[in-house]
């Protein structure tokens, strides 16, 4: 075949808009709900894609967790103290079959919404013990963010790609300055770097301080002491202003890594596809 339909596999999206060109509107009329986006992206894949077998779950068993692990060394997967434990990923597991009959990730994505203080304030609804603040020191909960990243990691451990998405949302996850105005016109400034306000910074572990809004998807590889060591970095992505996320910019951002994973993954996929790929 030649270049222009072996290189076919990761250009495709953008001959068809994305999903707004696949879709129209049906992507408007979806909730916002992770995991309605993420079903309406595997969608788009299979349409993009045709040639390949696409599945969705909505959890993972930590069983398959530890097979995994045992496959790389036994030392690893030996603890289940639950046999029936499991993750389960708001938006959930998109996978792939290879030609070997495995189930492949392609995408994994989660939301989390912390920090209510910009509605609070469009309302001039005080907050706090005695609601008597504007705003309401952030709490931790979106730290639990962090166990389903390290089990999906755990069990993409011998994957060189890790197709992890966070979507952020709420005033705890700001990137620059907002200004809110309350019922009577009265501005109030919410600065994205307090203290009492952002929590970005406890995620940022999850991406190794590495850049946010930005598509990690590819393993990157360091070296430390003469070692050479795989790094694998969720995707972590806000809108900055604290505001809702638009439906068919969560689309465009799932699809992006995905399409990123299929490309990693494109050596074991070959045999499927109507078209002989081009591995750089």
């Amino acid at each position: 075949m030649d270049k222009n339909q072996s290189s076919r596999l990761t250009i495709q999206h953008k001959n068809s808009r994305g999903a707004v060109g696949i879709f129209g509107d049906e992507a408007q009329k979806h909730d916002k709900e992770v995991f309605s986006i993420s079903r309406l992206a595997m969608k788009v894949l299979e349409k993009e894609y045709p040639m390949l077998t696409f599945r969705y779950r909505k959890s993972l068993k930590k069983s398959e967790i530890n097979s995994a692990l045992q496959k790389i060394d036994t030392d690893l997967g030996q603890t289940l103290f639950v046999e029936s434990a499991e993750i389960k990923p708001d938006g959930g597991i998109i996978e792939v079959i290879d030609d070997n009959g495995n189930w492949r990730v392609v995408l994994v994505s989660e939301a989390k919404h912390q920090g209510n203080d910009i509605e609070n304030i469009r309302k001039g609804q005080l907050v706090g013990k005695n609601n008597d603040q504007l705003t309401m020191v952030a709490g931790n909960a979106i730290e639990r963010a962090h166990k389903n990243i390290s089990e999906i990691a755990n069990f993409m451990l011998s994957e060189l790609h890790f197709p992890y998405i966070l979507f952020l949302e709420g005033s705890n996850f700001l990137t620059y300055d907002v200004v809110v105005t309350k019922p009577d016109g009265t501005p109030v400034i919410l600065k994205y770097n307090a203290g009492n306000l952002n929590r970005l910074d406890r995620l940022t572990a999850a991406n190794y301080g590495m850049p946010i809004n930005t598509n990690l998807c590819e393993n990157k590889f360091v070296l430390c002491n003469s070692t050479t060591i795989m790094l694998q970095a969720a995707s972590i992505y806000t809108q900055g202003d604290g505001e809702r996320w638009n439906e068919n910019r969560m689309i465009e951002v799932m699809l992006d890594v995905a399409h990123t994973s299929i490309k990693i993954l494109a050596r074991y996929l070959v045999n499927q596809l109507t078209w002989k790929l081009t591995w750089k």
